[in-house]
């Protein structure tokens, strides 16, 4: 049997949780070196700004495609196996790609097929582990645990990948793509040691996660009798499966419609994410037409952002102790208004600095509070599609913002969505207010949530059937 007490007992995050940490923070280090390399690899083929932009959209049609058909499929299958093949997965196809610039046949759509097909990994890879989470920690740590990942990933890809991954290009156009594999790999071994089954097995209609025949299993008898009634049982299980998929997924939303404090927050960060890429496409412009700063400044800003966030990784759990998750929320969304304020009015380039790295504090805090409301209100069985379903949300609120910022910024003038963003975050604020309360957060933290269960000879974490909880 699995051992899982390393993983629930004691004051600190365990050595399966660690494991966890190391394995997402070289992962996303990788996944920056790329975000980095790629439009330089593009821009050294091509001056087309519609072929370098168009990296853009091939790495974020993935999350609004995959986030909600493949939360349904996390929740069906081992998670922490799903994450190991994943990433095997990626280490092909970006070794692949990494050697065919060493021999000289790298054309720009193999680039694109690349990207598009690590990212879509990466969105069941990511919902795969924030799913195990809550498996991993005690729940009195989720913030903690919450904040560790955070801050390993703004570490790596946002500190460490931007000017790593430009030398590392110069040096040789491959180097950043194998190196990406490369971490990839270590994030695949370093899964693979973490001991236990995560797989929930408790179904809101009965049936089985997953069993022998994979993750959506077709019914029926199976005897061959011809070619035609093979085809006509295929046709038939794959509507079948079909059917389940959008069946799961109508369910994560009805559950989600059900609870006050996760709806709440869904809108929230659909909204508030519009807002801050409208106003993200544009701060370049921002930094370089009114505050007068060199690609180095805009850099700079970047970076107080980012150390903001993880300044807010290191401190954050003892900080929502003190203040209480309820006064996080509501000093964080006056905070998220005043920054949209600041960038709209000021011409101080200090002024948007200190801003911005207080908006980097307040969006890690936002994230580990949001993150261990939702992972104590879902029930074990639908964590994959809860993280699903929250990561298109969030992605599908930062296409939105990035089309509309140029846009608006065109029609109405640099300004305008900041001004927009800080009416919006207003609002936001007034009418989240009350939905946050002290009692209503409080009732969360102290409802009891049922923790993993070794059981069998796997350590099979188990989920009880009645574990859904209304708000």
């Amino acid at each position: 049997m699995a051992q899982t007490g390393e993983t629930t007992a004691g004051p600190g995050l365990g050595s399966a949780f660690i494991k966890l940490w190391a394995a997402n923070t070289t992962s996303a280090l990788g996944t920056g070196l790329v975000t980095i390399a790629a439009p330089l690899f593009v821009a050294s083929r091509t001056s087309d700004p519609l072929t370098v932009s168009a990296i853009t959209v091939v790495t974020w049609i993935p999350w609004l495609l995959f986030t909600l058909p493949g939360g349904v499929f996390v929740d069906r299958v081992d998670r922490r196996r799903l994450m190991v093949r994943l990433d095997w997965a990626r280490v092909a196809v970006m070794t692949a790609f990494g050697a065919a610039i060493l021999l000289g046949h790298a054309p720009l759509w193999m680039l694109f097929v690349t990207l598009f097909l690590v990212q879509a990994g990466e969105v069941l890879f990511r919902s795969a582990s924030q799913s195990m989470i809550p498996a991993l920690v005690p729940h009195q740590l989720l913030e903690r645990a919450n904040g560790w990942l955070m801050g390993g990933v703004t570490t790596t890809q946002q500190m460490i990948a931007g000017p790593l991954g430009g030398f590392l290009f110069v040096l040789a156009a491959s180097i950043p793509f194998l190196a990406d594999a490369g971490t990839y790999l270590i994030s695949a071994v370093l899964t693979a040691l973490i001991p236990g089954t995560f797989r929930a097995v408790a179904r809101e209609r009965g049936h089985d996660t997953a069993d022998a025949d994979g993750p959506f299993p077709v019914d029926g008898p199976s005897p061959v009798d011809g070619a035609d009634s093979a085809a006509r049982r295929t046709r038939g299980g794959l509507k079948q499966g079909l059917a389940s998929v959008r069946s799961d997924i109508a369910d994560s939303v009805r559950f989600l419609m059900g609870q006050r404090i996760l709806r709440t927050m869904s809108v929230l960060i659909g909204v508030l994410n519009i807002t801050l890429y409208a106003g993200g496409a544009v701060l370049v412009l921002l930094a370089k037409e009114r505050l007068h700063l060199s690609s180095v400044g805009y850099g700079l800003l970047m970076t107080c952002m980012a150390v903001g966030g993880i300044l807010g990784s290191a401190f954050g759990d003892r900080l929502i102790r003190r203040v209480t998750a309820t006064w996080t929320v509501r000093v964080g969304l006056v905070l998220e208004a005043v920054t949209h304020l600041v960038l709209a009015l000021s011409h101080n380039a200090y002024l948007v600095g200190g801003a911005l790295f207080a908006l980097g504090v307040h969006s890690t805090l936002w994230f580990m509070v949001s993150s261990s409301l939702r992972q104590r209100l879902t029930p074990p069985e639908m964590m994959g599609r809860s993280a699903g379903l929250n990561l298109f949300i969030i992605f599908g609120g930062n296409a939105v913002g990035a089309l509309l910022g140029g846009v608006v910024a065109k029609q109405f003038g640099l300004s305008a969505p900041y001004w927009i963003g800080f009416v919006v975050a207003v609002v936001v604020a007034a009418t989240a207010w009350r939905v946050f309360s002290p009692a209503a957060v409080a009732e969360v933290y102290a409802t009891p949530v049922p923790g993993p269960e070794a059981d069998g000879p796997e350590g099979v974490t188990t989920a009880a059937p009645d574990s859904t909880r209304s708000s």
